[in-house]
């Protein structure tokens, strides 16, 4: 399920949730039409019927129960739940408050795709990360103008990766760049 789809879903609850406790409090201030707020909101042809069945009726409110208890659960269970997209490199941070943080390769190659392309000269940038996490290979294809400078975008490739390992906090064991130079126009 989508996260638009889970809001909308928690959306839908919490509007009948709302709606259903309205309708209760309009009906105890006898703000409906027809409707006593003296009266007893379960008539009493309602309650000789519950216990004319006696054991079947007490067993269907606590299977009902158990079911809406179940919906909930696995609802709560999947909205917490992480996304199913595999996660892969876990990168650790060493020092006073140790941890590990796991992100998708992918998350970590668009961060760098968007610094590469952020000079003039790239016109667009592919990255990709293989190998351990400590120590990535990264595979980085730059499509440049024809009229950027080799040196400047070779300088800003390599001032991209240098900020890439530093927030990412892993150097890469091996670094291929290939630059492709698209045509001029006419």
């Amino acid at each position: 399920m989508t996260d638009a789809a889970h809001r909308l879903l928690w959306t839908i609850i919490a509007l009948l949730l709302v709606a259903s406790g309205a309708a209760a409090l309009a009906v105890s201030f006898g703000v409906l039409p027809g409707g006593d707020p003296g009266a007893v909101l379960l008539g009493a042809g309602l309650l000789d019927r519950w216990r004319l069945a006696a054991p079947w009726s007490t067993l269907a409110a606590a299977v009902a129960g158990v079911l809406v208890a179940l919906s909930g659960q696995r609802l709560l269970d999947r909205e917490l739940r992480r996304p199913g997209r595999a996660l892969r490199g876990t990168l650790s941070h060493p020092g006073r408050r140790p941890g590990r943080t796991r992100l998708a390769a992918e998350v970590l190659a668009h961060a760098l795709e968007r610094d590469l392309t952020g000079n003039p000269g790239v016109r667009r940038a592919q990255v990709m990360l293989t190998g351990a996490p400590p120590h990535p290979d990264v595979w980085i294809r730059v499509d440049m103008t024809a009229d950027a400078g080799a040196a400047g975008v070779r300088e800003h490739v390599h001032a991209a990766v240098r900020r890439f390992a530093t927030t990412a906090d892993c150097q890469p064991a091996h670094l291929d760049v290939t630059a492709r130079i698209e045509p001029g126009r006419p």
